[in-house]
Order: C-alpha cells, then structure tokens, then sequence
C-alpha cells in the first residue's frame, strides 16, 4: 500500500503521499528530470500541508478525487505534471518506465462521479493533458469531422463552430454537462443525446503514446499520404494524416481503438470526431407519465420506435426526482431532508411541478414534413398510456424548465444547467452507479425496484434516469450524498456496492464505475474462470511489463503490484 509521509519522516518537497515503492531522494530525482522536460511552471507537487480544496466543476482540483467517497487524502498525486506537447508525453512515459513511477492520465479532471482527475493507486503521478494541450487541429464540414486534442472541451469546440459560423452546416453531440474532455468522455464511453450519442461510435481516428513513449496513429492513420505532404523531416506527431484517417475507422488488419478505452494501454493525444450534419430542422419534445408503474409500458413503447430510429436520438425517461433537483435542493421540498421522501411526497413534488413521475425527452430531426410524420408515430404510440401529455420548450414557462435545458443538449449545444442536481443536499457530491440492460418493461422495472429499494436501506432518495441507446439502455443512478458527512459517505459507499452485488445476481452489469469499486465491477465479469480477465492482463503487462501507466484502473493489475492486497470492496 501506498507510503504516507508523516511530519518526522517527510524531507523537504516530498509529497504527501508518495508513489509506491519510491523514496524520498528517488522521487526528488524524478521531479527534477520531468521539470527538465515540462518546465517548473508545469509541474506542482502535491505538499504535505496541501488543503485538499475540491474545487468546482468549472475549477477542478487536480490532485484528488473532488467527491471523495473514502478519505480525502487516499486517492491522492504525489504531483501534477502537464505536458505542453505530444513530444513531451513520449518523453514523461519514457521517464515513468524507466524509474518505475505510475502514472495517471486525464485530460481535464471533470470526471465526476467516477474519481474526477485522482488515481487509483495513492502516490502516482497525475498527467494532466488538458492544461497546454487544448487545441482544434481541424474542423472539416464537407467531410463533418474535427481533430482535437485531449484539452478540447465540448463548450470549447461549440464555441469554435458558433465564432466561424460553422454550426450552419455541423453540429457536436454534447453530454449533459459540457465543459468535460471529448476525448475523455468517448474514451471513458460516455454518451450525448443527439443521433450521434455514442460518442465512442462516433470517433475515427487515434494519435496513441504507448507505455513505452512510442507513437501509434490507428486505422488509416498508420499509412503515409504522399498526397499531402513528403517532408520527411517533419516529426511523426505534426505529420499530416492521411485523408481518410477520420472517414475510415479499421484500416488494415486487427482493429486496435477499443484497447484504448477505459484502459490502461495507451494516451490518446489525438482523436478524430466525427460531427452531425445539420439536419435542416429540429424539435425537442417532453412527454410526462403520470404513475411510477407506467415505466413498463413506456419502455415497451420506446423499444420498436428506437430500434426502427422512429426515435432518432438518444432519448431519456427521467425519475421525478432527477428533475426536482435540478429545480430546487432537497430542503425546498422538506424539512427532513436525511430521510428518503415517500411516495406521496414524491407524488406532490409532481403535481407542483407539473412533471409525471417519469419524463420522457427526445427530439425530431429534419425538415417539416419529416418531423410531423414521425411526431405523430411517437405521439400515437405514447397515447396508449392514460393520462400522458406532450409539451414543446414553448408550452413550458417555469424558471429552470429541464425541456428547455434538454432542447439544448438535444441539438449540440452545451450547458452546466444539469449541475444542479448534485446540490440535491447540502455540500452535494455524487456517485454514479450504471448498469446496462435489454430495453424492456421488465428490465427496466426490476431495475428500478432493485435500486431504489437499496437507496431507501441506506437512507438516501433514488435519483436515476433511463438512457436509451440503439438496443441496451443505460440505467444512471445518481447517488448523492453530502462529502463533509462520515455518515453520508458510509451510506452512498454502501449503497454502491451492495448495488453492484445486487446487479451482477440479475445479469445487469455496469459500464463504467468510480475508482473505489473498480474491482468489485471487473471480478464480476468473470465467465470461463475471468478468461476476460486473464486476456486484460496478459495484454497488460506485454505493453507495459513496467506497470506504470494507470495501474488498476478497471481492475487491470500488472504484474508488478500485488493485486490483493489493493482491493478496496472488503475495506
């Protein structure tokens, strides 16, 4: 386990914790050769008398995990470094080889819920991608494709369409918040809204720096284009692609991208995007269930309409509480705010903010006729369930509408407006739990009654929404919970693993999980004695036989940590 300074041991300019396996004077001499390589103003020390400040998500903290489920100070860096080029990437993965010391990557830090910018292992290096390298490298309309780099955020890349009058001819899909990473999200497997929801689908093209500092372009990438330049002196990371680098996605031979994601392989430096045409024409709409029961028949009703594309985009069936947080915290609905609410008050909360118990949003793309004809589809369809109505932006006149927010998201455009949520209590902080399923009445309800029957055991109200991908859907259970509360944190702690048992007994397994419960999710993927697993790890240590880059992330340990004794599920 991970060695923490104390006040009688620590030299001056150690850190508070420092990377396992690696001594003071080691370390020292580390830092000192990276400040060579990145400049002292791009590497900070994470000192012992360091507050620990969580920062915001407009600001995030760089050196810890923001909303910390165990102790503030475990997932901790010993320092942030940040590479201002690809050069100076190949250069830190060469250093972290060479001496042994792990290393975390992260493009912005804003992954919350999951473990924000901290690492798995206590003590590792934090490479913060995003700071320096944050640049558009191209944004081609004909083709509707940009290149970008890991600090590129959804706000900045919309900014740049809206500032060159791009967004008449391409959109960007965008995920409910969107000051994150494009590439960390589709990395991580995240997902949006529009018809281009699956963000990793929706990538074409990687520039990788393996464990070893060597630099691999996928697909199409891999082969020269003399068309485009014969300048053998140019370096191979400013090389231009070639031209079908992100039009293509496999090239020759295996398919390498996926190894790429939620792993610990590879840094994406660069990554091909694909963009939405504009689809000439555009309506968001809300339709409202009036009972909790009526999750059945509506997931039902959405299973042909998304698998036809009826519904073209990645819609979402919302808990009434998910748009009450966003509407006012806790305490505007109760006085008792550490007792989950009951069925009649989530009832109330409904019926004063004219929402059903579940809200469905989704949205119609292409010119007018289209749109009339699949609206009626969907409206027929939906009407089967008593009591439903249907609400365009307009028709929503209250402050903080979620439908207006959504019409938004809906078309590529990015918010923060979603953030209020996490305010649901006092010094909010969340954990996301999300489990993957069928489209189907009885998934969805089984789900729905697995997990807020395990929400209300551990005191804490379920927040959750549907997310409807072309034939699986996303089920995100928001767990919220107050960060300066020990109590607070035990529960949601809890309540996510017990969830996590609770899924794998049901054949539901998660598709992305926070950094304290990595290995819980991965030792449920275990068919054929963990072949999975086995294969993971052989793959592992043949790239990266030094174990340095991103160890244990997802439950992938090289050979060099003792796997047992960093499991976290039974502390």
């Amino acid at each position: 386990m991970p060695t923490r300074n104390s006040n009688s041991t620590a030299q001056p300019g150690d850190p508070m914790i420092l990377p396992p396996g690696v001594s003071s004077s080691q370390f020292q001499s580390f830092i000192a050769r990276a400040t060579e390589i990145v400049g002292s103003k791009n590497v900070e020390v994470i000192l012992p008398d360091n507050t620990l400040h969580d920062g915001s998500y407009q600001n995030p903290c760089h050196g810890h995990d923001m909303h910390a489920i165990l102790d503030r100070d475990y997932f901790v860096t010993s320092a942030v470094i940040s590479p201002r080029s690809v050069p100076e990437v190949q250069s830190m993965m060469r250093l972290c080889t060479e001496t042994g010391v792990p290393v975390w990557p992260y493009s912005i830090g804003r992954n919350t819920g999951y473990g924000g910018a901290a690492p798995r292992v206590p003590g590792s290096i934090g490479l913060n991608l995003g700071r320096n390298m944050n640049k558009v490298l191209n944004v081609d309309t004909e083709d509707a494709w940009a290149l970008v780099e890991p600090g590129v955020t959804f706000m900045s890349l919309h900014d740049l369409l809206e500032k060159n009058g791009l967004r008449e001819k391409v959109w960007l899909d965008v995920p409910d918040l969107g000051g994150g990473s494009i590439i960390g999200n589709a990395s991580e497997r995240g997902v949006g809204y529009t018809p281009y929801g699956d963000h990793w689908m929706m990538h074409c093209g990687l520039e990788v720096v393996l464990p070893n500092g060597e630099l691999v372009r996928t697909g199409m990438g891999a082969l020269p284009d003399p068309t485009v330049s014969k300048d053998s002196s140019v370096p191979p990371h400013d090389q231009p692609g070639n031209r079908a680098w992100h039009l293509f996605n496999y090239g020759f031979g295996p398919y390498n991208d996926g190894i790429f994601t939620q792993s610990s392989l590879g840094i994406i430096v660069k990554m091909g995007i694909w963009l939405m045409p504009n689809p000439g024409g555009y309506q968001a709409y809300m339709i409202t269930l009036p009972r909790d029961q009526d999750l059945a028949a509506a997931m039902e009703i959405i299973r042909p309409l998304r698998i036809q594309m009826v519904l073209q985009n990645v819609p979402t069936l919302r808990h009434i509480l998910l748009d009450a947080a966003v509407h006012n915290p806790k305490s505007h609905y109760t006085s008792n705010i550490n007792q989950p609410l009951s069925d009649s008050e989530l009832d109330a909360i409904a019926a004063k903010l004219d929402l059903g118990r579940w809200n469905f949003y989704g949205a119609l793309y292409g010119p007018e006729p289209v749109r009339n004809v699949l609206w009626s589809v969907i409206k027929q369809a939906f009407s089967s369930i008593e009591g439903v109505k249907f609400y365009f932006p307009e028709d929503r006149k209250e402050q903080n509408s979620i439908l207006r927010t959504r019409a938004k998201t809906l078309q590529g455009i990015p918010t923060l407006d979603e953030l209020r949520w996490v305010d649901w209590l006092p010094n909010g902080a969340h954990l996301f739990f999300s489990p993957i399923a069928k489209i189907s009445g009885q998934d969805a309800t089984k789900q729905y009654e697995v997990t807020s029957a395990r929400c209300k055991e551990a005191g804490l109200d379920f927040i959750g929404t549907f997310v409807v991908g072309m034939r699986e859907m996303h089920h995100i259970v928001c767990i919220v919970f107050d960060r300066e509360s020990a109590e607070s944190k035990k529960k949601a702690h809890w309540l996510i693993k017990m969830l996590i048992k609770d899924a794998a007994a049901h054949g539901w397994g998660e598709y992305r999980t926070h950094l304290a419960v990595m290995d819980q999710i991965a030792e449920t993927y275990n068919f054929n004695n963990g072949a999975l697993m086995k294969l993971n790890e052989t793959i592992k240590n043949a790239m990266d036989p030094k174990g340095v880059l991103a160890p244990g992330k997802n439950g992938i340990w090289p050979k060099t940590y003792d796997k047992e004794s960093w499991r976290l599920d039974n502390k």
